[in-house]
């Protein structure tokens, strides 16, 4: 009776497409292509919310598993919004006359940056041409040597009159390259050095004294004669300072008029100006000429940080390789003969900068590589302003002489997308996070089959067709696509939203109609498509199975045995997940262990695995503890299991092969069993079904279907199911069997085919049946304890 109570009925192993669900298609082409995201309201209005929020911290973080479309979304939807908002200025680099070490940030309305650094280079060009044309003409000439020969006039009198002066002393005055020479003459004739030993020494003293007084004018002259030099260099520089003002002045109050609505800007000009005016002279311009390799006008240059000319709306910028120098700059040096060097102009910006004003899109995973990253990024977004500094700089033991630009105010949405799993992990460890990524949009991997799903399902397959020029879709190939999403989504009442998975097939169903030469996409080749997939991933289910069927893996799918039971699991490849039959064998015996789990004593379970093992004892204890100490030694393990167990998915099996062992009652082998237990015998639900039981067909498949082999599933479970169309075909022939239970009772009298048996006023079990057998094993056991310790 139970047999036919818990068979699962064919029309409910598939949720398969009804002719009226389709009805408003025909093809994929009849239904307008999307303009809306399916599939995720919660997201799309978490979105919403968080872009419109202009506060600080409102920062977003999108989690969801890959394959959901939330990047392509997230780029789509901000940069719709971006363009609905004003354009941000531009950020250009000044050289700081009065800190070189600090260039000056200064902003200009979007383009007007790129403006203001053409002007600046004509500016220069211009300052080039004038001043070179000016120190250059004769007028220049002409003025500087008037002033020259004015000195020259003066050295020249003041030695005529220092001749004069020594002759009326009795001396000739000679001039040569070592300096101004005095000889003594007497009788209008040079005296040599013999004569004028000769002389008498009142003549000599009297010489002497003349000589002293002529040497102390010499001194006097030369000294004044430097004076003069000096006076004549700053009458120069006057001048030259006076004509460059006279010739730049034009062309600075022309920029100025300009930018008359920038006082930073104007500021800058006029320190600009000065610095020429107190630098420019001929023998600058000579020297400027003769070394190329140093630009004088250096410094007069703009270096455009952030260029918006050509940015529409807000700035959206996504940086796929988010390291540190990638999103905040960097400062570059120049190696010239074996040192380096660097200046304002080398100042390189970052996708910060460029997204300063607009919003930035990052790749959690990609963030975090970078362990210099996050932390200067969180510093930015609490401090509001950005700057370029090179990594380091501020850690170096021996400071070295570097620039570091002013830093600029910061207003950016940073919108991080990554895995929830990040996103738990940020919030536990990271107390900044919460305040700076005060929104999560959260991405749905599935959403519900509706008539409104299911259009807009039709509707995302037109979509791909035409975006990539591929043949529609018929009604029948459309089924096949629904019934692929709710497979992908493990549950009849749901479609997936993972579209790569679902674009995927649509590509490979349209590639084998095209090479069918048909003119649209129909069922034969969606099926065609998703066998082709699974045949290039199943290489390790295939070995798998191979193992059983030459006797290498033990399971048995024939006969009956006590204390053995198929349980199921699922291996996951990565890229392929399939179901995995496994033998579980109890062994129970007298003594007092309790309840030994082999995989947990020997660390290859986990701790999910371990709970659903004390689960048991607990079951145990309640059904048959009451009147007696539960006295039990048993060992339970996975035979031929080396990668370790997780999960209590299998808890019932196990729960089956002890009750099987104690009772002596052998389990059929012909179905295998998956469902976790809990203390009150109740059956609880458990993932990854499809695969479980299409896992367990397979191998009696190979084997051959006799017509009683089937799997127990959780009756939670059914509504999961998304079999596949061979598996549905076997149990639509009686071949295999699927059978949904709530209680472990059910499953007993399937798998013994023997009453389960239940408890009477008095405690006892009904006679005969499984449990009466178990309770008489364990009230054995009991005994026996006691006798062997009396």
């Amino acid at each position: 009776m139970v047999i036919e109570q818990t068979r699962v009925e064919v029309n409910r192993l598939r949720r398969r497409y009804q002719p009226e669900e389709l009805e408003f298609c025909t093809t994929s082409a009849d239904v307008p292509p999307l303009k809306d995201f399916i599939g995720q309201e919660r997201a799309v209005k978490s979105m919403q919310f968080g872009l419109n929020m202009k506060a600080p911290g409102y920062n977003i973080f999108v989690s969801g598993p890959p394959g959901t479309g939330k990047t392509t979304y997230i780029q789509t939807v901000v940069t719709q919004v971006a363009a609905r908002e004003e354009v941000p200025g531009d950020w250009c680099l000044l050289y700081n006359f009065n800190n070189p070490d600090m260039p000056l940030a200064v902003t200009l309305p979007a383009g007007m940056g790129q403006k203001f650094q053409r002007d600046m280079s004509n500016l220069i060009e211009e300052l080039k041409t004038g001043l070179a044309k000016l120190f250059e003409g004769k007028d220049y000439e002409n003025r500087k040597n008037t002033i020259l020969r004015g000195l020259q006039q003066q050295l020249e009198d003041a030695l005529n009159q220092l001749k004069q002066e020594a002759n009326e002393s009795g001396f000739i005055m000679k001039t040569s390259e070592e300096g101004i020479f005095f000889i003594p003459v007497q009788d209008g004739k040079p005296l040599s050095s013999e004569q004028y030993q000769a002389l008498p020494e009142e003549t000599r003293v009297s010489f002497e004294q003349k000589l002293k007084q002529l040497q102390k004018r010499t001194e006097e002259i030369v000294y004044d004669g430097r004076m003069m030099e000096k006076q004549a260099e700053h009458v120069v520089a006057q001048m030259d300072q006076e004509l460059v003002r006279e010739t730049t002045s034009p062309l600075f109050k022309k920029l100025e008029h300009r930018y008359r609505d920038f006082p930073r800007i104007i500021t800058h000009l006029r320190h600009l100006a000065e610095d020429l005016i107190s630098k420019v002279s001929a023998g600058h311009q000579e020297s400027a000429a003769e070394d190329e390799s140093h630009d004088f006008y250096k410094n007069y240059l703009v270096n455009l940080l952030v260029n918006n000319a050509d940015t529409f709306g807000a700035p959206v910028v996504v940086e796929t390789n988010p390291h540190y120098y990638n999103l905040f700059g960097k400062l570059e040096y120049r190696s010239q003969m074996g040192t380096v060097n660097t200046d304002f102009t080398m100042i390189k910006p970052g996708a910060v900068h460029r997204a300063n004003g607009g919003y930035l899109i990052l790749q959690a995973k990609d963030l975090f590589a970078d362990p210099h990253s996050w932390d200067a990024l969180k510093k930015a977004l609490k401090n509001r302003q950005v700057t370029v500094e090179n990594i380091g700089e501020t850690q170096r033991s021996v400071p070295t002489i570097s620039i570091k630009p002013e830093p600029i105010p910061l207003n950016v949405k940073v919108i991080l997308i990554g895995s929830p799993r990040f996103y738990h992990l940020l919030q536990q460890v990271d107390e900044d996070f919460a305040k700076l990524f005060k929104v999560m949009v959260d991405f749905e991997v599935v959403m519900p089959r509706t008539s409104e799903n299911l259009r807009n399902y039709v509707a995302f397959v037109g979509s791909v067709c035409r975006r990539e020029g591929l043949p529609h879709f018929d009604r029948s190939g459309l089924a096949e696509i629904i019934e692929y999403g709710s497979r992908l989504a493990a549950n009849q009442n749901k479609l997936s939203t993972q579209f790569n998975e679902v674009v995927e097939i649509i590509l490979e169903s349209a590639a084998w109609a095209q090479s069918a030469g048909a003119q649209l996409v129909s069922a034969v080749h969606v099926r065609q498509a998703i066998k082709e997939k699974i045949y290039r991933c199943s290489r390790v289910e295939e070995r798998i199975q191979e193992l059983i069927l030459r006797g290498k893996i033990l399971v048995d799918t024939t006969g009956a045995v006590v204390g053995q039971v198929n349980g199921l699991a699922v291996l996951d490849t990565g890229y392929y997940a399939f179901g995995k039959p496994s033998r579980i064998t109890a062994k129970t015996f007298m003594g007092h262990e309790g309840l030994v789990n082999i995989e947990t004593e020997t660390r290859m379970g986990g701790s999910i695995h371990a709970k659903g093992v004390h689960t048991l004892t607990g079951y145990l204890g309640s059904m048959f503890a009451q009147d007696k100490p539960l006295c039990l030694s048993a060992r339970l393990t996975f035979e031929q299991l080396y990668e370790g167990v997780e999960g209590d998915s299998a808890s019932s099996a196990e729960l089956y092969a002890l009750l099987s062992s104690l009772a002596g009652v052998p389990v059929k082998q012909s179905l295998a069993v998956t469902g976790s237990v809990n203390q009150n015998g109740e059956i609880q639900p458990i993932g990854g079904v499809t695969e479980k039981v299409e896992g367990f067909f397979g191998v009696c498949q190979a084997r051959g279907l006799t017509g009683n082999q089937g799997v127990i599933i959780p009756v939670q479970n059914v509504d999961n199911l998304m079999l596949s169309h061979e598996v549905v075909a076997a149990v639509e022939q009686g071949l295999f069997h699927i059978y949904a239970i709530s209680r472990i009772e059910e499953g007993i009298e399937l798998l013994t085919g023997m009453p389960a048996g239940e408890r009477g006023p008095d405690g006892r079990y009904t006679p005969g049946s499984v449990l009466a057998m178990v309770d008489a094993k364990l009230q054995q056991y009991a005994e026996g304890l006691q006798r062997f310790h009396g």
